[in-house]
């Protein structure tokens, strides 16, 4: 992180556990990562019951069946993308931290909010929820940092328009971390390369 700039204290990692067991997962925290994120609720209330000392993110999408097990078991739902869920996640726990999820990558496989109208739901989250600042991811293929810079200057719009501020930008994993961080994360995602591949 140095090399690019960046104080390691100022960027959060997010050790993702999708896949892997709960001794993985209590690895991690011996290593002392204590941020693990998780992409599907019902693994993660697994390993929630057998890894103690955790802060939990919900790092996939976030579906409607599942947000009474969902909302007030994380520290962090890193994925509103709509004000239907987060009006169905503040009925259940309306102190839930929150990110809202943009798809500034601009494809249509990924989840997150179209960047074009995301301010008017940041500020509709931000009326309801915790929010704690915004959620993205790169493109598939091709440079990763024009949709890191626009989710940054999101942030610094929204900022504005709701009078305080949004101090997490995530974005940033495992292959592309690097342009993430020179956009200005101050989250990173990191699996693989904490881990190595995902069990088959």
């Amino acid at each position: 992180m140095r090399a690019i700039g960046r104080n390691p204290d100022e960027v959060a990692i997010v050790a993702v556990t999708k896949g892997f067991p709960a001794g993985v997962c209590q690895a991690a925290l011996d290593a002392e990562l204590t941020i693990l994120g998780e992409n599907r609720v019902q693994e993660a209330l697994e390993k929630m019951e057998v890894v103690a000392g955790a802060k939990w993110h919900l790092i996939g999408h976030l579906q409607t069946n599942k947000v009474r097990h969902a909302a007030g078991r994380f520290a962090l739902i890193q994925t509103v993308d709509s004000l239907h869920m987060a009006e169905a996640v503040a009925r259940i726990a309306p102190a839930q931290a929150v990110l809202v999820q943009v798809n500034v990558a601009r494809e249509p496989q990924k989840s997150g909010a179209d960047p074009d109208h995301a301010l008017e739901l940041i500020h509709a989250v931000s009326n309801r929820l915790d929010l704690q600042g915004l959620m993205g991811m790169g493109p598939l293929r091709g440079d990763p940092t024009p949709a890191f810079l626009e989710l940054a200057r999101l942030r610094d719009d929204a900022q504005q328009r709701i009078g305080r501020r949004l101090p997490v930008l995530s974005m940033g994993m495992s292959g592309d971390f690097e342009a993430a961080l020179s956009a200005g994360s101050s989250m990173l995602r990191l699996g693989q390369a904490l881990f190595g591949p995902r069990p088959t």
